[in-house]
């Protein structure tokens, strides 16, 4: 009788710890969508499959604060502060990397790519129409995303709109500046073609070997002075998606024997003594980076001559290379934020997440990541995201993914890819921006708002989320 009492109480113990571990055990909502697949080069989705999504509601152990921490007018934390410089820069307290804002305030920068009208003639009669002008209608569009905890304007946006709103605004509204260094010198070269989502170069060779290529950017980067004083501007990016591969050897060595780019493959391959057979991935990796840092040493030189003020953010990586030690380590020497576009994954990886600060020695930003909703009406065949049936679903994602980004400690802020949907009628688009529903906002200019406030939930919790996952009390 004895025994069984004890075994009673024993199990009467172990479920009242069981009951216990469940109150913090992670939970997950199960969401739908349909991976972007390749085959033989052509694009289709594969079906339908459950994936975990974390959010703000169902993270273990997480409580909304009664108060919201109150916010800087650039969006930086006000309880927490270090030395100002005027102007936005990183730091790394402790074990975490933050975003400093221009009066000293801890930062995450959280923002939106193409924050622009649209080009087709219906998205511009709809400005006309809902707004009254192009000035109206940037006024109320920042309005709206800073109500929506959005505190900085991505790549692609319309950046003279911004500093002119800035001028009158209460609160100053963040933006970057994407300067297309490589891709506007092939223009003028010649060469370059257009992909999908980027610039194309013969053999996917960029002409960072040409010996005009330094006083090009160097030109260039004059242009840079027209902001260098301004504290609203977070950084320059250089260009965007540029192909730097493993393959990057083979490609410059198939190059016509003309082509500077030829002729410092070859030379490097004389240097290490070997013959085109004798190529190992080894020698690849090892010309990649020497890709990488004759590019990023050249374009930096140039943007810190004319603008010491600002971060270099970077040139929006999008392929193999951020994942390649050696490549990532030469880029961080001249880089102080990388930039990442990452698509393909439903949750960060927090192994690459660590790598690529460990290699740079710099934290990062992801700079492109969508997800398209069915119930759109939308075809969304275009573009890289994931399709997911519904808007709601769309911002369960969004807040899955940047929960992971918040989590790994490397991270100060996103750019959701982007302000407004595809518009089909639209003509002489990239032919990755055709008909998909990526927008925040419709081709009429309204709201998703079964996306944007989950989008709002997690934005104005960011530094509640941080403080939980670091245990900040």
């Amino acid at each position: 009788m004895q025994k069984k009492l004890l075994s009673l109480f024993i199990a009467v113990i172990m479920a009242g710890i069981s009951m216990g571990q469940q109150k913090v055990e992670q939970k997950y909502l199960r969401v739908d969508a349909q991976r972007r697949m390749y085959n033989g080069g052509n694009v289709k989705y594969a079906p339908y499959e459950p994936f975990d999504t974390r959010t703000v509601e169902n993270l273990a152990g997480y409580q909304k604060p009664d108060k919201l921490p109150a916010l800087s007018k650039y969006g930086g934390w006000l309880d927490q502060r270090v030395k100002a410089t005027g102007f936005f820069h990183v730091t790394k307290i402790n074990d975490r990397w933050w975003g400093v804002d221009p009066d000293g305030y801890l930062y995450i920068n959280v923002a939106l790519n193409s924050i622009s009208t649209g080009k087709s003639d219906r998205n511009q009669k709809m400005v006309i129409q809902k707004f009254g002008s192009p000035e109206k209608w940037i006024n109320k569009t920042l309005e709206i995303l800073e109500e929506n905890g959005f505190n900085c304007a991505g790549s692609w946006s319309d950046e003279a709109a911004i500093i002119a709103d800035n001028k009158t605004a209460k609160r100053p509204f963040a933006y970057t500046i994407n300067w297309n260094f490589m891709s506007t010198y092939g223009k003028e070269r010649g060469g370059t073609f257009q992909q999908p989502g980027h610039t194309g170069y013969p053999k996917d060779a960029i002409f960072v070997f040409d010996p005009e290529f330094e006083t090009f950017c160097d030109h260039h980067a004059r242009k840079l002075l027209a902001t260098r004083d301004d504290p609203n501007l977070f950084g320059h990016f250089s260009d965007n998606e540029m192909p730097f591969k493993l393959k990057s050897l083979d490609n410059f060595l198939s190059l016509p024997e003309s082509e500077p780019g030829h002729q410092a493959a070859a030379k490097w391959l004389k240097e290490q003594g070997i013959t085109i057979e004798q190529i190992t991935d080894e020698h690849r990796e090892a010309f990649m980076a020497l890709v990488g840092e004759k590019y990023f040493s050249t374009v930096s030189k140039a943007i810190k001559k004319y603008d010491p003020n600002h971060m270099y953010i970077g040139a929006r990586f999008y392929s193999e290379e951020k994942n390649h030690a050696e490549f990532m380590k030469r880029a961080g020497k001249y880089i102080d934020l990388i930039s990442n576009n990452y698509y393909n994954y439903w949750t960060p990886d927090s192994t690459q997440m660590s790598s690529w600060t460990a290699w740079t020695g710099k934290p990062f930003i992801v700079t492109e990541y969508y997800t398209k909703g069915e119930d759109s009406g939308m075809p969304n065949q275009s573009g890289a995201g994931w399709i997911v049936r519904t808007q709601r679903d769309r911002g369960l994602f969004y807040q899955n993914y940047n929960l992971a980004l918040l989590e790994s400690k490397n991270c100060i802020g996103w750019h959701y890819f982007k302000y407004q949907d595809n518009d089909p009628t639209a003509k002489g688009v990239d032919p990755s921006n055709i008909d998909a529903n990526k927008g925040i906002v419709d081709n009429d200019y309204n709201l998703w708002t079964p996306m944007t406030d989950l989008m709002k939930e997690l934005n104005t919790q960011v530094y509640s989320v941080i403080s939980y996952f670091d245990k900040i009390k």
